[in-house]
């Protein structure tokens, strides 16, 4: 074989690299973006149950003796605490991801956090 099939043969392995790269990043694209769109989705509901639990455990806590009283206390807060960083991850979600996966050349997409979902 010569110089011009060996050529050949490395321009037709590199296109069909190129080609599989492609569609991987396609691949990856959609799987952000549902991780992106289900973050949306859930954090919010999870936020909002977590509120709803540490006002539970709160008042569940304030019939009890001194003890259990402040373990209450420290459960209520580390539940509010949860609810927050919950909501700070749906905050941050998209402006992180868009910068870690702009540099490809893809747009993130998100859904709505007041009830959009995902679009392919």
């Amino acid at each position: 074989m010569g110089k011009l099939g060996v050529f050949l043969a490395l321009l037709l392995a590199m296109s069909i690299v190129a080609a599989q790269t492609q569609s991987m990043l396609t691949g990856v694209q959609r799987t952000v973006s549902q991780l992106c769109s289900d973050l949306y989705t859930l954090m919010p509901v999870v936020a909002m149950l977590m509120v709803v639990f540490a006002g539970v455990i709160y008042a569940s806590g304030q019939m009890m003796g001194a003890e259990t009283r402040a373990r209450a206390n420290v459960w209520a807060t580390a539940a509010l605490t949860g609810a927050l960083i919950a909501i700070l991850i749906v905050t941050v979600a998209k402006p992180v991801l868009q910068a870690i996966y702009h540099q490809n050349g893809f747009e993130i997409q998100c859904g709505n956090p007041l009830g959009g979902g995902y679009s392919p």
